[in-house]
C-alpha cells in the first residue's frame, strides 16, 4: 500500500495568543477551585459544634527555672493571648520539651501556659496562675495558648482549631472574660503571630465568633 502524504491533515499549530488564553483559563479554574475548598473550611467553622466545657488537658508541668517557669503569680487575669509556634510541622509535646529545655540551654525565655498539637491535643506546661513567658509586658495578666501548625501558611488544622474554640471558651468562662478579651501576640506587640490571624482578620474575627458562640452554648446547657 502506497500512502499518499499529500493528502493528510496538519495539524494547526496554536497561536501565542491562543495559549496564554488556554494558561490563564486553567489558572481561573485552580483559582475558584482553591476559593471554594476555603469557603467550604470557613463555613464549617462558622457552625462548629463545640462548647466552653473543659476539655481535655494533659498537664505536663515545666521544671521551675528562670528561663521558662519563673514561678511568678500571675495579678487578676485579664487575657487570653493567642499564639502560633513559627515551627511548621512540629508537635505540641515537642514545642513543651523545647520549653522545658532551656533551663539548660539559656537560648532564651519563652514558655506559654498551653500548647494544642496538630491533632488537636492539648499540653498544659504552666498553670495558670503563674506567668509564661509568653507575651511580653502582658505575661503579668493573661493566659497564653500558643498553637501548632502543618505549614508556613501559619493555618491550624480543624482538630487544633477545635481545641482553641474550647480551650479558649473554657478559659474565658473560669477568668469571667468575655471574647472581647481574646487578642493576638500581634495585638500586644506588632509581631506577626498567630500569622494566619494576623493576615486573614476575617477569620480572626469568626475565631472570635466562635468562642462566644461556644460560651452561649455551655449557658443554654446548663438552663
Amino acid at each position: 500500500m502506497i500512502w499518499n502524504h499529500g493528502n493528510r491533515r496538519r495539524r494547526k499549530k496554536s497561536s501565542p495568543r491562543t495559549v496564554r488564553i488556554r494558561i490563564c483559563a486553567a489558572v481561573l479554574v485552580v483559582l475558584t477551585l482553591i476559593l471554594a475548598v476555603r469557603s467550604c473550611v470557613a463555613g464549617s467553622r462558622r457552625n462548629l459544634e463545640v462548647d466552653a466545657s473543659q476539655p481535655e488537658i494533659d498537664v505536663q508541668l515545666l521544671d521551675v527555672n528562670a528561663y521558662s517557669r519563673p514561678r511568678i503569680r500571675t495579678e487578676q487575669i485579664t487575657g487570653i493571648v493567642i499564639h502560633y509556634t513559627a515551627n511548621p510541622g512540629s508537635t505540641a509535646q515537642e514545642n513543651r520539651d523545647y520549653f522545658n529545655g532551656l533551663q539548660y540551654s539559656h537560648e532564651t525565655e519563652a514558655s506559654s501556659n498551653f500548647v494544642i498539637g496538630l491533632d488537636g491535643e492539648i499540653i498544659q506546661c504552666v498553670p495558670t496562675w503563674e506567668v509564661a513567658y509568653a507575651s511580653n509586658e502582658r505575661n503579668i495578666d493573661t493566659v497564653s495558648i500558643e498553637c501548632c501548625h502543618p505549614d508556613e501558611s501559619g493555618a491550624f488544622t480543624d482538630a487544633t482549631y477545635r481545641s482553641l474554640v474550647r480551650l479558649t471558651a473554657w478559659l474565658c468562662e473560669k477568668f469571667g472574660l468575655t471574647q472581647d478579651d481574646v487578642i493576638r501576640h500581634y495585638d500586644v506587640t506588632g509581631k506577626i503571630c498567630p500569622k494566619y490571624f494576623v493576615e486573614h482578620e476575617d477569620a480572626w474575627a469568626e475565631f472570635r465568633e466562635n468562642v462566644g458562640r461556644a460560651m452561649e452554648k455551655s449557658r443554654e446547657e446548663a438552663e
